[in-house]
């Protein structure tokens, strides 16, 4: 591929998917599609076009996965996606149960409070996740690979996706916003996960003050723990709030992966790194890593 257009998709890459994002998001409401089987579709879209991006314009080639990566990564994404339904669940009756019946504010305006109110929850239990030592042993399972890609996206233990992901709905679904309001921001927080974890080089200026993106989170992925900050993995705002936000133009992680790699079984085992948390007793020092 030609280096121009290398650099040209290097800055478009990111307005292409928001201005998909944008477009599904319409067309959902508008015409009235099934929420369920629209947000299904864009996972699946978004997954494909930056595994496409990851091979047209590589960050780090080292970090593509191998044939045998890919079938261990799918595994952890059918748990991820087990976890995220199971999440629903308790929710769903709590909600039933506490939510007010309408909606308190118009769509338009109903959008960008849920996306600010949803990020910052997540932000909040993403570092507790950091800075509890319990709460690390589940979180630590994503931080395993020595690369960030797509496809490892999914690599979570699915307590920790219990967790996570019930927290941040409970929190959108008891302030009363209403189902489409709630899968607009779902839509955002789907391309969000996906795009600050593609091996991708991209380029998004200013934007990484506001929006989270690979440039930001590959140092949340650094096992020198002074520049992995950035908890915010949809929205930076709160990076910069508390004082975690710690990229610069050009900054790189100068690894990725655990500073104590010991702690936690392999990617592969699967199986052992769902019971590690309750049968590994932690170090001493037992921190984020």
């Amino acid at each position: 591929m030609g280096g121009q257009l290398r650099s040209v998709l290097r800055h478009v890459a990111y307005p292409i998917l928001l201005i998909i994002l944008l477009s599904i998001s319409v067309a959902a409401l508008r015409w009235r599609w099934d929420l369920g089987r629209a947000s299904q579709i864009f996972l699946v879209g978004t997954i494909g076009y930056l595994t496409l991006l990851e091979w047209m314009i590589p960050y780090e080639p080292e970090w593509q996965p191998s044939a045998g990566e890919w079938g261990w990564y799918g595994v952890y994404f059918v748990l991820t996606m087990i976890g995220g339904g199971l999440s629903q669940v308790p929710v769903q009756a709590l909600v039933g149960w506490l939510a007010p019946p309408h909606p308190a504010l118009p769509l338009w305006a109903e959008i960008p409070a849920a996306m600010l109110l949803g990020s910052l929850a997540n932000y909040l239990v993403h570092r507790w996740c950091h800075t509890n030592p319990w709460l690390w042993r589940l979180h630590g399972v994503h931080h395993v690979p020595e690369k960030v890609n797509v496809a490892n996206n999914g690599v979570n233990h699915i307590v920790d996706v219990l967790l996570t992901q019930g927290v941040v709905q409970l929190s959108l679904a008891l302030a009363g916003f209403s189902a489409e309001s709630v899968f607009v921001v779902g839509l955002f927080v789907v391309a969000q996960g996906y795009f600050v974890h593609a091996n991708i080089d991209v380029r998004i200026g200013l934007l990484n003050h506001v929006f989270a993106g690979p440039e930001q989170h590959r140092l949340h992925h650094s096992v020198d723990l002074a520049e992995a900050g950035h908890y915010g993995s949809d929205l930076s705002v709160w990076d910069h709030a508390f004082g975690s936000f710690t990229w610069y133009p050009g900054r790189r992680p100068i690894a990725v992966g655990l500073q104590y790699p010991s702690d936690f079984p392999r990617t592969e085992a699967v199986i052992a790194s769902h019971l590690q948390p309750w049968r590994r007793p932690a170090r001493a020092d037992d921190a984020p890593a």
